[in-house]
């Protein structure tokens, strides 16, 4: 049978769930129509599988049909031992007939099982199809279903707590409420635009339509002001879920031994860069990812700043730049018993200098046996810190913490308490940042006519666009080619 399939029909379904690795167990994905009944044909207590209670789980083994070859016991040949965990439509994740079979982990046991179901007439999955058809059969709006592949690519607590929230309906709920007050205010325009003008008191264009409750004119202007301030609350909130979501690029820059690998392994926790006494030791970049208050930071250490005859070198000292310049934070490393060299000036002057360049922390490296003093360098007063013993680290945390959050707030005054107003509705996605900011728009320029006194007819339009992109973001509003853009950056069996 062919196994292509596009989202939208209704074959039914498998993938594997779990990597294709050496493993205690894999899991195998299925779900449609007829789904337990055609498993049942390659299941060795077909009777018990399709009498089974959803929510249960039945023991046996996939066997290869009886017709192909038997057994001694007059079962097919035996593929493995297996668990069936058994869900019925519509309490699924998809809201259809759903199984996951539990099977023993390594490449072989898997692809054996997954090639006699894809045989009785399943088909491979397609990326995010699970949760597409949990989408189409009521089970999740998109915010949970987008939340889903975030809480999967989650890279820190914090942003799994961020994602869940998501996931348990909170930006749905936020999204809801929102639409409902500009649905209300659009209530009172479509009113006056339902009736004869005799019946209203106004005539067409006149100015006696001034946005408010007045003369009879039931058009509550409070509600859309308030939806518009939240609406611009989440809006200013996304830069910073994206920061717990993305991650931060943080490069560790500085002229050769100013103890630049020291502070890599020191913040890592883990001796990963090689540390001399040489200059020049570090001739290419080593990153890692680590964990700051929850904030993901892809920790770059790179080659010393300088100019070398050495075409390796050479090499490394390009990337090092290229890294810089497309860094969210640079920790530069002054050599504190060097003191500040003019190296170290001709680095602060190029970036003023650079458009838009990342915020730059000054630090002033082995202040354990040189305290800083005499004038600061142009990025102003450094952070002392020891990399060799650890001192200044925790102050040095607190300031790298400080700046990204201040990058994640950019210049949105909304949003500086760290919170978007309501616990877990912050923007997940671009998507939904893009359709925020439509309505944002949409509801602006509404109350911005209805304060110049302009007709309904024209403003009506308005309030039904900021509708119209709100219900987007859940998918009351939704077209088949962004659905399937969406749903195809998923994980197979998700």
């Amino acid at each position: 049978m062919d196994s292509k399939g596009v989202y939208g029909d209704d074959r039914p379904i498998a993938a594997l769930a779990t990597p294709p690795a050496e493993s205690a167990l894999a899991l195998i994905r299925l779900s449609g129509r007829e789904a337990i009944e055609m498993t049942a044909a390659v299941f060795s207590r077909p009777r018990a599988l399709r009498e089974a209670p959803g929510h249960t789980i039945v023991h046996g083994w996939i066997v290869k049909p009886t017709a192909v070859r038997k057994n001694p016991a007059g079962e097919g040949e035996r593929i493995d031992e297996v668990l069936v965990s058994v869900y019925r439509a519509p309490r699924s994740y998809t809201g259809e007939d759903s199984l996951d079979i539990s099977c023993h982990g390594g490449i072989a046991a898997a692809k054996a099982v997954l090639a006699l179901i894809r045989g009785v007439g399943f088909r491979e999955s397609l990326p995010g199809e699970f949760t597409f058809r949990a989408f189409m059969n009521g089970k999740l709006d998109l915010t949970r279903a987008e939340s889903v592949m975030e809480l999967v690519a989650a890279k820190t607590d914090r942003g799994r707590e961020h994602a869940v929230g998501r996931l348990s309906g909170a930006l749905e709920a936020e999204i809801t409420g929102i639409k409902s007050l500009l649905v209300q205010a659009l209530a009172g325009l479509e009113l006056f635009l339902d009736y004869p003008e005799d019946e209203t008191g106004f005539g067409p264009g006149e100015e006696a339509f001034a946005g408010r409750e007045t003369a009879g004119l039931p058009f509550d202007r409070s509600r859309a002001e308030e939806a518009l301030g939240r609406l611009q609350v989440l809006t200013a909130g996304y830069r910073r879920e994206r920061l717990y979501q993305d991650g931060a690029l943080v490069v560790i820059a500085g002229r050769p031994n100013s103890g630049k690998s020291s502070l890599f392994n020191l913040l890592i926790n883990e001796d990963r860069s090689i540390v001399t006494d040489v200059p020049g030791t570090t001739r290419d970049w080593i990153e890692a990812w680590i964990s700051l208050e929850g904030i993901p930071i892809r920790l770059v250490d790179t080659a010393g700043l300088r100019d070398s005859a050495d075409p390796v070198e050479r090499l490394g000292v390009a990337r090092s730049r290229d890294l810089i310049g497309e860094a969210d934070l640079v920790l530069y490393l002054i050599d504190g018993t060097l003191g500040i060299t003019p190296e170290d000036r001709a680095f602060f002057e190029s970036r003023t200098m650079t458009a838009d360049p990342a915020p730059v922390l000054c630090i002033w490296n082995k202040a354990d046996v040189a305290r800083f003093s005499g004038a600061a360098p142009p990025g102003g007063a450094p952070s002392e810190l020891s990399a060799k013993t650890g001192a200044g680290l925790p102050d040095l945390n607190g300031a790298i913490l400080a700046v990204l959050e201040a990058v994640s707030r950019g210049s949105d005054t909304a949003g500086r308490s760290g919170h978007t107003g309501r616990a877990g509705a912050g923007i997940g996605t671009a998507r939904q940042k893009e359709r925020i900011d439509a309505a944002v728009a949409a509801v602006t320029e509404a109350l911005a006519l209805t304060g110049q006194g302009k007709p309904p007819d024209i403003i009506a339009p308005l309030f039904r666009e900021g509708i119209n992109a709100l219900g987007e973001i859940t998918g009351e509003v939704s077209a088949a080619d962004i659905l399937e853009t969406m749903f195809s950056r998923f994980c197979v069996g998700k």
